[in-house]
């Protein structure tokens, strides 16, 4: 937004634009995106993410509509929370499944189709919006009916052990 005419963040949400604040960002996008990979560093991560992810999400929502004003702020804040969290929740259930059926060498391999898919979501919610939701949607059908099949899978393994 700082270096293209593109997005024009409005008070007081362009301190996102400085070049200070983009550093910051960037850092903590590169620590996130390495300690993601480790089974250890991630789950702690994640418990820090149960409150950041939703208010970054907010954040977010509220920076975007500043600029277009014809969502109410409230609601706008309610879907960065919902969109943060629910991303957030789900990444935080299934990894310790992965590094339990693992050993945790999934993780990495969970984290890094977590990172194609964010850019992939992020580049689709920047040109086709829609198309972006709808990917979501479809992302989260799919996840509840992964989630289900394991946990079948889980209940069937432990009704067989006794």
């Amino acid at each position: 937004a700082h270096f293209t005419d593109y997005l024009d963040l409005g008070a007081p949400y362009d301190i996102l634009e400085h070049p200070a604040m983009l550093i910051t960002i960037g850092v903590l996008l590169a620590i996130e995106f390495i300690g993601d990979k480790i089974p250890v560093v991630d789950h702690i991560f994640h418990s820090i993410g149960i409150v950041v992810a939703p208010t970054a999400g907010a954040v977010v929502f509220l920076a975007a509509n500043s600029t277009v004003s014809i969502v109410d702020p409230v609601f706008a804040a309610i879907c960065g929370v919902l969109a943060a969290g629910l991303t957030h929740g789900t990444r935080t259930a299934v990894r310790p499944v992965v590094t339990g059926t693992t050993g945790g060498i999934g993780n990495p391999i969970i984290s890094f189709l977590e990172n194609i898919a964010a850019v992939m979501i992020t580049i689709l919610a920047i040109i086709a919006p829609f198309i972006a939701l709808i990917a979501i949607v479809l992302m989260i059908v799919l996840a509840v009916m992964v989630f289900r099949r394991v946990r079948a899978m889980w209940r069937a393994r432990a009704a067989a052990a006794r």
